[in-house]
């Protein structure tokens, strides 16, 4: 089978050649041609313009002979985990081939390609690469044992032959489908698309009601409990309440120095109620298969925030730490998984107080790490006492996108403590 992975959200003529494409080659090859789409968000997080299925009639109309999906990925993974995957269900499908479009040669992909390669690792694709994804999609392949044979078609002018822009122009003028955009878009793309504005089916849109309510109501333990959100965007969502707009959403991520990505990605993982462990779950049932690099496990994201910490204690820059981590394959001893901190309680606090209750951790508007917890109907706030070194761990931790973290209430020889389990 040659394979094609897409949103095509609409299918436009630039589409149209890489289907086109593909179907000279698996003809020449006794081969059919499989469109693989996403399925539920787009590649870049965001709800699709148009639906599975009218994207699915589209590409059919222009001689694909199969359409599978994609489902499930990309609400919860960036992409650096979710090509592996996605590259992997195409194999495991039997794909031969894959087939993509491109401004730049091969030989280029290769190169730029080489050292993701070398070094095992593919989060952090420069991004001013050109055609990134198909860099990333070339270097994972290799990863995996070279498995699909990797084929570049010249890409039309990609400027003028976007699905972003043709979206916009849609919905600028009023749903009408202008003659500037039907001139980009295959005659059966202008039918199917016409057809699902007439049916009110296009645009797709997000779930706002839910989104809004969980902004404006969940507590900061809770918000930290959700994928993609870090402890300094927490706060910014706290302080910036109510939202009543998706303006006012996509402010507070930029406050947050979030860009369009992973912007996307965060308001996609609130909509769904993504959790980090459930993140994490995900990602450590595609290691066991051997599908994510060993430099973007799990365990090492954790290992790099403890050694990241440590060099810090013997001021060395975060900055250096991780670069000296990823170059050397630093390993990590002595890991610990679990913390236990110290609590400021009151005289009535500690009274109240009980062995194994549960403990939000949060960080509070002045960067601290707090906790909060409920007993006897009461509600505790406090801040943890924490040695330098766990601190600065424990910030990384709650920081990253997608590590779980939890505390519990834990009786210690005097008073108590709160019991930290880190992934």
């Amino acid at each position: 089978m040659i394979g094609i992975s897409a949103d095509f959200d609409p299918v436009h003529k630039g589409h149209e050649k890489l289907i086109k494409e593909a179907k000279k080659l698996a003809d020449k090859e006794d081969k059919k041609v499989v469109v693989y789409l996403n399925k539920g968000f787009s590649a870049n997080h965001a709800p699709f313009f148009v639906d599975f299925k009218a994207r699915s009639e589209m590409a059919l109309a222009l001689g694909a002979d199969e359409i599978r999906s994609f489902e499930g990925l990309h609400h919860r993974l960036i992409l650096s985990y979710s090509v592996p995957i996605r590259l992997k269900q195409m194999i495991d499908d039997g794909v031969t081939d894959y087939i993509t479009s491109a401004s730049i040669s091969l030989d280029e992909i290769k190169s730029k390609a080489q050292k993701f390669i070398d070094e095992g690792n593919f989060v952090g694709m420069p991004k001013n690469y050109p055609n990134r994804n198909e860099i990333r999609w070339y270097a994972i392949n290799e990863f995996l044992g070279s498995k699909l044979n990797y084929h570049i078609v010249k890409e039309f002018n990609k400027e003028k032959y976007s699905g972003r822009l043709i979206r916009q122009s849609i919905i600028d003028n009023d749903m009408t489908i202008t003659k500037d955009v039907e001139k980009l878009l295959p005659k059966t793309s202008v039918e199917i698309l016409q057809r699902e504005i007439d049916e009110k089916r296009v645009p797709g849109d997000r779930n706002w009601k839910d989104i809004y309510k969980r902004m404006n109501t969940y507590s900061r333990g809770n918000l930290e409990k959700i994928a993609y959100l870090n402890s300094e965007t927490i706060n910014e969502i706290i302080k910036r309440r109510v939202y009543r707009d998706p303006e006012s959403i996509w402010a507070v991520f930029r406050r947050s120095n979030y860009g369009p990505v992973m912007t996307r990605l965060a308001i996609s993982s609130i909509e769904m109620e993504v959790t980090k462990r459930e993140v994490m779950e995900l990602m450590k049932s595609y290691e066991t298969q051997n599908v994510i690099p060993d430099n973007q496990h799990v365990k090492r994201v954790i290992e790099r925030a403890w050694y990241v910490a440590s060099e810090g204690e013997k001021g060395i820059s975060a900055k250096e730490a991780n670069k000296k981590f990823r170059s050397e394959n630093i390993v990590v001893k002595n890991l610990p998984l679990t913390l236990e901190a110290g609590l400021n309680l009151t005289k009535f606090e500690t009274k109240i107080m009980k062995d194994g209750l549960n403990a939000d951790l949060y960080v509070d508007k002045n960067g601290k790490i707090s906790v909060q917890l409920k007993s006897e109907g009461k509600k505790i706030k406090t801040k943890l006492r924490l040695p330098a070194k766990e601190v600065t761990y424990l910030r990384y931790i709650m920081d990253s996108h997608f590590i779980p973290f939890n505390g519990s209430i834990k009786k210690a020889k005097k008073g108590f403590k709160v019991k930290i389990d880190i992934g």
